[in-house]
């Protein structure tokens, strides 16, 4: 910090100038982004011929909006292990919590269409129900349903994360309390009476907005939607971490104990990044969904949850584009293990895991950037 002395001995102080959002280079690569997900990945899909050489394939057009919903989770996870010293062992509670509500107005969407050609889901008139729960009363409104996306998962994280950090739960307790939270939901949502389709969840979904779901089209605009979200999301979260809210929660993560001393609470803080971070889940769980073609418990297992911190590890916790590398690497990874070696990929998982905390504890990105600092330095040199 800079100061100023006048005639009067009056010292003047002058901040230090903001720093931007992002770089010249780093918006040229936002843009560049934008562009690739909105322009570029449409016109290999939907007008270059299938048999073309540059042609986007609908099986990729799908892999790559999956695992775009996974970066979004990463992310999430970023902002409150990577910048808040949250470890969360849960998360996956809250994806799911917003694909269950996407999931029920997708099954509203199927109508008289399904093989019971009933009103009711095909799961409902199975077992013989003549009517619809009540949680299922808003089901039918799309608006409804993405306020609810926001709402539902939102209000779980607030509920529990007031009560946990009020009690100053941190550290591994907390990461194995929303553990058991996570199997707690799991195992309620495995019942056939709490009306979410029991073990098998939903699925067979026909149409959202009264248009067809498995169209090529439709297929697409839901790959640009997810893009675009992550793309938002991540520009939102670096505003985040720079404001002086960010610079509160990552000295709350480094000596909260000194951050209380000076005169800050930090439960506001600690639940208001929480709240989002749940949010940003239950988000990608809803634009997850409808790509996917299915929701079941099996969301909520404690693997996925810690898949999702694993993601964050590997590309670098606390860099933002870090979780979001890491979720492509991690699951582009599983995608071709599963096929080509399906009997090692769990092995290979738990290795990748083991290598970047003994090793690259900074992740992929800190390993680049790391990199990229020494040849500057042996180019100036």
């Amino acid at each position: 910090m800079k100061h100023d002395t006048t005639k009067n001995n009056t010292q003047i102080f002058v901040l230090p100038a903001q720093v931007p959002l992002l770089s010249r280079a780093g918006w040229a690569v936002f843009l560049f982004a934008l562009l690739v997900v909105g322009v570029l990945a449409p016109v290999l899909n939907l007008l270059v011929p299938e048999g073309h050489v540059l042609h986007l394939s609908d099986y990729a057009v799908g892999l790559i909006g999956k695992i775009m919903c996974y970066a979004i989770c990463a992310l999430a996870i970023d902002l409150i292990w990577g910048y808040s010293g949250i470890l969360s062992l849960g998360h996956g509670l809250f994806f799911a919590l917003g694909g269950y509500v996407m999931g029920m107005y997708l099954m509203r969407q199927i109508g008289v269409d399904g093989n019971y050609k009933s009103e009711l889901p095909d799961f409902m008139v199975f077992l013989d129900w003549k009517e619809l729960p009540w949680h299922w009363s808003l089901s039918d409104s799309f608006a409804a349903t993405l306020l609810l996306v926001v709402l539902v998962p939102g209000f779980v994280a607030f509920v529990f994360g007031y009560f946990a950090f009020r009690s100053q739960i941190k550290g591994v307790y907390f990461s194995i309390i929303t553990q058991a939270l996570t199997f707690a939901a799991l195992l309620l949502f495995f019942r056939n009476e709490t009306g979410f389709g029991g073990n098998n969840g939903f699925t067979d979904f026909k149409r959202i907005l009264d248009l067809p779901i498995a169209t090529t089209s439709m297929r697409m605009t839901l790959f640009v939607l997810t893009g675009t979200i992550l793309l938002a999301f991540y520009v939102g979260a670096r505003w985040l971490v720079r404001s002086k809210f960010g610079r509160i929660l990552q000295a709350i993560r480094d000596a909260e104990s000194r951050v209380t001393f000076c005169g800050y609470n930090p439960l506001p803080y600690k639940l208001t990044i929480w709240t989002i971070s749940a949010v940003m889940c239950g988000i990608a769980g809803a634009l997850y969904v409808p790509q996917v073609g299915i929701i079941n418990p099996s969301e909520m297992s404690t693997a996925n949850s810690i898949e999702m911190a694993i993601w964050a590890a590997v590309g670098g916790r606390a860099t933002l584009i870090g979780p979001i590398v890491g979720a492509f690497i991690v699951n582009g990874a599983k995608s071709w293990l599963t096929v080509a070696f399906p009997e090692f990929w769990l092995y290979v998982l738990g290795a990748m895991f083991i290598v970047v905390t003994l090793y690259m504890p900074a992740g992929v990105v800190g390993l680049v950037r790391k990199g990229l600092a020494k040849f500057g330095k042996g180019g100036a040199a």
